[in-house]
């Protein structure tokens, strides 16, 4: 499958950039917490994660730092997917700073542009392996208003991608959240993404050898160009209730994307609407059992028949002191594709007098 990808790559660099599906990486999603609700999070996502999901929930974070940690490996370990971030509430819990890098690459494709000597014999020595790996670095704020039931929050994003020596891009953006508690029970949630249009600007490097081996198999090169990531808005609405031990969280998400059609419940163009919706069950905050739905889309059977599909998520989530871990039996592709994926990720507090005490004794 990897000397697929060396071809499906370098057509993707001779090929004008379309501004559908631009840092499509950056829809997976991050913590198995989240992707076992199906990705429902904007309104109720009160942890490290919220510098992802939406930089308002931070102002939710009560230790001193807060640090976050996930790896995952998809399609047979072809794609690697990490994530790691840190916050820290600064100004009495007031305001909050985050940081939140992610990794999505696939690694050791062998470039077989120089397969083939001069002469039109066959020499596998000449094949190098490359990677194409998607950057994001988001340098997250979030501060409370004077009512303390509304947290506003932004994200500057940069964006990084390459693919081998054949291009790079730098990309830049920002993102704007909020959430406002309602009531005791009931939270709003609101993200615009990329609400002043991402560019990712391509700088494209081909040597001369490998211009004629493109133009000799019909690709247009292209020197340089310019993707452009559409702004998007997610809406959510959380409830949360407990029980004594027992607590009770639910959420709804609707995702607006403004950038064409896409196979979704609500689709048109240039407004689509994905709607998503999770839920968690906790025992005594300490045990956690997640479920949620997403990708609800419109598929083909192999008689033709048109049908509507579901992708299911779950999980399983148990703290430990300061730690916490989660997994998540998830679907990545498409409901037919059948690419269920196990992600594992963790959420660690940390307390500066604890540590400064166990250092003391």
């Amino acid at each position: 499958m990897k000397y697929l990808l060396t071809v499906v790559l370098l057509g993707v660099l001779t090929t004008t950039f379309a501004q559908k599906y631009s840092n499509e990486f950056l829809n997976i999603g991050v913590g198995a917490a989240a992707q076992s609700m199906g990705n429902a999070q904007v309104a109720s996502v009160s942890d490290v994660t919220a510098g992802f999901w939406n930089p308002a929930g931070l102002t939710n974070i009560k230790t001193d730092l807060q640090v976050s940690f996930m790896h995952a490996e998809w399609f047979a370990s072809i794609g690697n997917y990490d994530y790691l971030a840190l916050a820290k509430p600064i100004a009495d819990g007031k305001r909050t700073l985050g940081l939140s890098v992610i990794r999505f690459g696939i690694d050791n494709i062998p470039n077989t542009l120089s397969l083939y000597e001069s002469d039109g014999t066959i020499n596998y020595d000449n094949i190098k392996p490359f990677s194409a790996v998607d950057y994001a670095f988001l340098f997250s704020y979030a501060q409370k208003l004077k009512s303390d039931k509304l947290s506003i929050g932004g994200n500057v994003k940069v964006i990084h991608r390459t693919i081998g020596p054949f291009a790079t891009s730098w990309g830049f953006g920002l993102d704007l959240g909020l959430q406002y508690r309602l009531s005791e029970h009931f939270t709003v949630g609101l993200l615009g993404k990329d609400i002043t249009t991402t560019f990712n600007a391509w700088d494209i490097n081909f040597t001369d050898d490998e211009k004629e081996v493109l133009e000799i198999t019909g690709n247009d090169i292209v020197i340089n160009s310019v993707e452009i990531t559409n702004p998007s808005i997610i809406l959510g609405f959380a409830y949360q209730q407990r029980f004594n031990k027992i607590g009770v969280l639910a959420e709804v998400n609707a995702n607006l994307t403004t950038d064409g059609q896409r196979n979704v419940l609500v689709s048109s163009d240039p407004l689509s609407i994905d709607p998503v919706a999770g839920f968690q069950l906790d025992y005594n905050e300490k045990v956690y059992l997640r479920g949620g739905i997403n990708t609800i889309q419109k598929e083909t059977d192999l008689a033709g028949t048109e049908f509507w599909s579901v992708n299911p998520n779950a999980g399983v989530g148990i703290k430990l002191g300061a730690l916490r871990l989660d997994y998540a039996f998830t679907n990545v592709g498409e409901q037919s594709n059948n690419t269920y994926s196990h992600i594992v990720s963790m959420v660690l507090d940390v307390n500066y007098d604890y540590w400064k005490k166990v250092l003391k004794n």
